[in-house]
């Protein structure tokens, strides 16, 4: 191809070829950064990022000033403010406490850090419940396993932090947990009117429930396929809770069933066994206590979930397929790139060879025409030398066409001194030095004579018969 491209034409190409090769090598080297990634892949989840305060939690709630609920702690043993949710077993937590008199005052969930401060500044308040966060003195009691945080979230249960914190105020020895949720089989005109919303739009919701809507976003990265969701309010506390879970996955095979009780949420379905605990584990371990101080619409707190279910999946650590992520570009070229530098780098020098090594042959060919070694054979000024220069010139435009890359620099060589020549009998520069130039010119062609193997192109036999 480049053999029959202009010398113009192959030096653009030339520089083309180290243009892109240049390109290919910094973009191989920018990609080369060190880093560190342990994870299966790049989840798309965002709620682990937000901020306490800045996550949609309803606010409004307020509360008495300190002396007020000074005096009404002192009046009664336990002291419940508008709006207060927590509820617990009284038996339990007279027991834990025995004769020491304990007074317990539980303001509502969503209270500003300045609401929660006078609670605190309430000194004769042994226990102090905010939402469903329970603490006394310097303590804190805290929930550390599914049955506490989902009888906690799900019904406003206290009983368990209660009797913990309580016994951890008298060092003593904490009781063991008990799950104080008790579950029943939903009844069947519960379950037809759930089944009958989740197979006409995937959500049910129940009355009393705050949610609207399933965030999509969230949805769709947690679960490509689809899911069906149930949402319902936080339920009675000691009354038991309809276990929709079970049930739905008998009618819905293979289906990812996310039932939410107020703020607790449960996954059903495929891989349940384990990735059900793992993943209320982990979403509970890390916005328990958020969710135990702060009111938050089920939304927020659904998608919030749904988030860590994604960060789960692509974990790799269960068998569920990954969400689709687009393709990199540059991360699929990248092997390549060596190569495409490599192959640049070559072209650019089998390039800058021929420019060196080559001269068009159209250029020989227009020797002897006008604007070319055009010679004055009659020129009486020079006796033979112009017929010489013309005999030679036609030489070198007939062994042109033999030419390969091993003769092509010696007949390049040899039309450089014809030009010379030429331009010595244009400027009537001594027929010795013109002489001279033809001479080194016939060397040359005669080595080229030799080079393509005949003999009858050799300078001294051409000219013998073409002047003859």
């Amino acid at each position: 191809m480049t053999g029959r491209l202009g010398q113009g034409h192959r030096e653009l190409l030339r520089w083309a070829f180290l243009g892109i090769a240049v390109v290919v090598l910094v973009v191989f080297l920018l990609a080369q950064r060190q880093s560190i990634d342990v994870s299966y892949g790049r989840s798309p989840s965002s709620s682990a990022g937000v901020e306490e305060d800045s996550a949609g939690e309803l606010s409004g709630a307020t509360v008495p000033s300190v002396d007020e609920m000074t005096a009404l702690v002192a009046a009664s043993p336990v002291v419940r403010l508008p709006g207060s949710t927590a509820r617990w077993d009284e038996q339990r937590v007279r027991e834990a406490a025995g004769n020491e008199p304990v007074r317990i005052l539980v303001a509502p969930p969503g209270l500003d850090e300045g609401e929660r401060d006078r609670v605190r500044d309430v000194q004769n308040a042994t226990v102090r419940v905010i939402g469903t966060e329970v603490s006394g003195g310097i303590l804190q009691a805290t929930a550390d396993d599914l049955p506490t945080w989902r009888a906690q979230f799900a019904t406003g249960d206290v009983t368990d932090l209660l009797v913990t914190l309580i016994a951890g105020l008298r060092d003593e020895p904490g009781p063991p947990d008990r799950d104080e949720l008790r579950w029943r089989e939903p009844t069947d005109s519960e379950l037809s009117v759930v089944v009958a919303d989740l197979r006409a739009t995937g959500l049910h919701i129940g009355a009393g429930a705050t949610l609207t809507e399933v965030p999509g976003d969230s949805a769709r990265n947690a679960f490509p396929g689809g899911a069906r969701y149930v949402a319902l309010p936080p339920q009675r506390y000691g009354e038991p809770v309809p276990r929709y879970g079970p049930a739905l996955t008998r009618l819905f095979p293979g289906t990812p069933i996310v039932v939410m009780y107020g703020l607790w949420v449960e996954y059903h379905g495929p891989a349940a066994a384990d990735f059900a605990e793992l993943a209320g584990a982990s979403f509970y371990g890390q916005f328990g206590g958020r969710l135990s101080r702060y009111d938050y619409p089920q939304g927020n707190v659904l998608a919030a979930y749904l988030d860590r279910v994604t960060d789960l999946r692509y974990s790799g650590l269960f068998d569920r397929p990954l969400p689709y992520r687009p393709i990199d570009p540059l991360r699929v070229a990248l092997p390549a790139l060596p190569w495409l530098f490599a192959g640049c780098v070559a072209a650019f020098l089998a390039l800058s060879v021929r420019s060196v090594r080559s001269v068009p042959v159209r250029s020989v060919r227009s020797l002897g025409r006008p604007g070319g070694l055009g010679v004055r054979p009659g020129d009486p000024r020079r006796g033979g030398t112009p017929a010489r220069l013309a005999g030679l010139t036609a030489l070198a435009v007939e062994v042109s066409l033999l030419t390969d890359a091993g003769s092509d620099p010696a007949l390049a060589r040899g039309i450089v001194k014809l030009q010379a020549a030429r331009a010595a009998l244009d400027e009537d520069l001594p027929d010795a030095h013109v002489r001279a130039l033809l001479a080194e010119a016939a060397d040359e062609l005669d080595e080229v004579a030799r080079t393509v193997g005949v003999a009858g192109y050799r300078p001294d036999l051409y000219l013998r018969g073409r002047l003859s």
